[in-house]
C-alpha cells in the first residue's frame, strides 16, 4: 500500500518506546471509571494528554466531549474516535487496578462503576495513536481529529457532539475511524466489515391496560399480567413468521412491571423492550408488528378502542454503524499489510449490539465511516475454550477484562497505519 518498510519500522519503534507509558495509562483509566455523562476527571486527562501530544485541545464539547486537532499543513482531514464513559457494574475481575470507585448515578442511588466495555482501552489507544502520528509528522499531511467522545453507554455522546458543532466549529473530516474491543476475538487479531455492522436500537415501553377487580373473580375483569405474558411470548413471531429469515432482528423483554397485590387484578402492566435490526426499515416494521401484536390480544380479551395498549419510544433512535464499503475494503488491505493477512478476518454477521459512531456517518452531506473490532481475549484463554462465547468473558459483565498487553499495540497500529495511508504526504 505504497507504505515504506522503513517508516513501518519506525512507527512500530515509537509504539513499543511508548507502550510501558500508555499501559500505565490504560491501568489508571480502568481504576477510576467515570459514568455516563459525568466523565469529569477523564476528560481532564485526556485534554491533558492530547495537548502535550501537541494536539490544539477543546473541552466541554456537547457534555464532557474533548476534541484534539493536530494540524499538518494542506491536505484532508481524518477523525479518530474513542469514548470514555463506563458501566454501573461492580468489578469482579481480581485485577491489582481493578475499579472500586462508587457513584451516584442518574437515579440518585450510590452504584459501582467499571470499565466492562473496554472505553478504557479505546481510549488510551486514541492517545497514544496522538502521540505516534504527531511523532510522525514527515510522513502525511492534512489534519487530524481526536474525538474522546463522552456518553456512549448512554447512546447520546455523539449526537450531543454533533449538535455542539463537531462538524462546524473544527475542520471537517473526509474520514472517521473507531475502533472497539471484541471479546470474541483472540487479542493480536481485528475483524472489519463491508457494510452494516451493527444493529439499530430502538428503546419502546408497552403499557398493556386491565379492568382491575378481585383475584377470586377473574371473570369480572380482564387481568394485563396475563396479558402482558401472552405478549412476550407472541412478540417472538414477530421476529420467526414477520420477518424475512435472512435479516438480524431481536426483540428483547428486559422488563415487565404491574400490579400492587397477590389477590387483586392489576389495572396495567408496563414492558420496557429493546428492539434491534439492521437498518431503519426493519426496525420501523419491528415497531409496526409490536403495536399491531399488543392491539391484537387486547381485543381478543374484550377490552375496547379506549383501552387499546399505549406503544411509545422511550428514546432517540440509535442507527446502525454502515461501513463504507470502499473505505472499509481499503483498511482491510492495509491492516493486512502491516498485521499479516492471517491476523485480519473479514466480518460477514453485524454485531447485535448498538454503537452510536453510527451518528457520525448520517451527517449531510455523508461521511465515509468505518467501525472495526479489536480482539480482547488472551489467545491461550481464547484456545482453552474454543472461542465458547458463553465461556468468553463478555462484555457488560463483571469479569470482562481485555488482554490489554497484546491488544492495544495492534489497535496502534491500525490507526496508524490507516492514518499515514490516508493523509499520505507523498
Amino acid at each position: 500500500m505504497n507504505i515504506s518498510a522503513n517508516l513501518k519500522r519506525k512507527v512500530q519503534e515509537e509504539i513499543e518506546g511508548q507502550l510501558p507509558s500508555l499501559l500505565g495509562l490504560y491501568r489508571h483509566l480502568h481504576a477510576h471509571p467515570e459514568l455516563s455523562g459525568q466523565e469529569v476527571n477523564t476528560a481532564a486527562r485526556v485534554a491533558e494528554e492530547l495537548f502535550a501530544a501537541g494536539c490544539k485541545v477543546t473541552t466541554g464539547v456537547g457534555g464532557h466531549g474533548v476534541v484534539g486537532l493536530l494540524e499538518n499543513g494542506p491536505g484532508p482531514v481524518l477523525m479518530l474516535r474513542g469514548d470514555m464513559d463506563a458501566l454501573p457494574i461492580r468489578e469482579k475481575t481480581g485485577l491489582p487496578y481493578a475499579s472500586c470507585e462508587t457513584v451516584t448515578g442518574p437515579d440518585g442511588q450510590v452504584t459501582p462503576v467499571m470499565h466492562a466495555c473496554g472505553h478504557d482501552l479505546h481510549t488510551t489507544n486514541l492517545i497514544g495513536a496522538a502521540r505516534v502520528l504527531s511523532a510522525s509528522r514527515d510522513s502525511w499531511k492534512g489534519s487530524l481529529l481526536f474525538v474522546a467522545q463522552p456518553a456512549e453507554e448512554a447512546i447520546g455522546g455523539a449526537r450531543l457532539m454533533l449538535q455542539d458543532g463537531l462538524f462546524t466549529r473544527f475542520p471537517r473530516p473526509k474520514w472517521a475511524l473507531a475502533l472497539h474491543v471484541d471479546p470474541g476475538l483472540p487479542a493480536g487479531t481485528v475483524s472489519i466489515g463491508h457494510g452494516y455492522v451493527t444493529t439499530a436500537c430502538q428503546s419502546v415501553d408497552v403499557i398493556i391496560k386491565g379492568r382491575p377487580g378481585h383475584g377470586a373473580a377473574p371473570h369480572l375483569g380482564v387481568d394485563p399480567i396475563v396479558l402482558a405474558s401472552q405478549l412476550v411470548m407472541s412478540f417472538q413471531t414477530i421476529v420467526s413468521r414477520r420477518t424475512d429469515p435472512r435479516e438480524t432482528v431481536v426483540i428483547h423483554v428486559g422488563r415487565m412491571e404491574g400490579g400492587a397485590s397477590r389477590n387483586t387484578i392489576a389495572e396495567n402492566v408496563i414492558l420496557e423492550l429493546s428492539l434491534r435490526a439492521q437498518g431503519r426499515d426493519s426496525l420501523e416494521r419491528l415497531i409496526t408488528g409490536v403495536t399491531e401484536t399488543a392491539y391484537g390480544i387486547a381485543q381478543s380479551a374484550g377490552l375496547g378502542p379506549d383501552q387499546m395498549p399505549i406503544v411509545q419510544r422511550v428514546a432517540v433512535l440509535t442507527p446502525s454503524v454502515n461501513n463504507d464499503p470502499e473505505l472499509s475494503r481499503l483498511l482491510t488491505g492495509i491492516f493486512q499489510e502491516w498485521l499479516g493477512a492471517e491476523r485480519v478476518r473479514a466480518s460477514s454477521k453485524p454485531l447485535l449490539g448498538s454503537e452510536d459512531f453510527s451518528r457520525y456517518g448520517e451527517v449531510d452531506p455523508p461521511l465515509a465511516v468505518v467501525l472495526f473490532f479489536l480482539g480482547a481475549t488472551d489467545p491461550v484463554e481464547f484456545r482453552s475454550i474454543a472461542g465458547d462465547p458463553v465461556k468468553l468473558p463478555r462484555l457488560h459483565t463483571p469479569s470482562f477484562s481485555p488482554s490489554v498487553d497484546i491488544s492495544l499495540p495492534v489497535g496502534l497500529r491500525c490507526f496508524c497505519a490507516a492514518s499515514l495511508f490516508l493523509l499520505s504526504a507523498e
